[in-house]
């Protein structure tokens, strides 16, 4: 009479690991908001800082490229630092996924949709 009863279980079971994974993407979303990235060009001179999200949060440019004859070379260092920062984030990111979800006994390659 009761035969079907034990799938609820595994329904149960799923929904709590479900409930569980959400919770853990939500603080993994939110630790990505403190975590900080540097990106760099010109050997240094100019250094990009972002969140682990992509955000741009800081800029640090050496005072001396600046030539008003290398306008440009100064906006293509700029570039740079935040176009490494931003590849920085994306790695960093994609880092702190494959943590969790290996954590959370997934596959370390799995795509979820956040």
């Amino acid at each position: 009479m009761f035969k079907g009863l034990g799938g609820l279980g595994d329904m149960a079971k799923m929904a709590k690991a479900a409930q569980e994974m959400q919770t853990k993407m939500a603080q993994m979303q939110e630790d990505l908001n403190t975590i900080s990235v540097v990106g760099e060009s010109g050997a240094g001179l100019v250094k990009a800082t972002a969140t682990a999200k992509g955000e741009l949060t800081a800029l640090d440019i050496d005072p001396t490229i600046f030539n008003p004859d290398e306008k440009e070379v100064v906006e293509d260092l700029i570039l740079a630092a935040i176009k490494d920062a931003q590849a920085k984030a994306q790695d960093r990111s994609q880092e702190e996924m494959r943590k969790l979800t290996e954590a959370m006994g997934l596959p370390a390659d799995m795509k979820l949709p956040f």
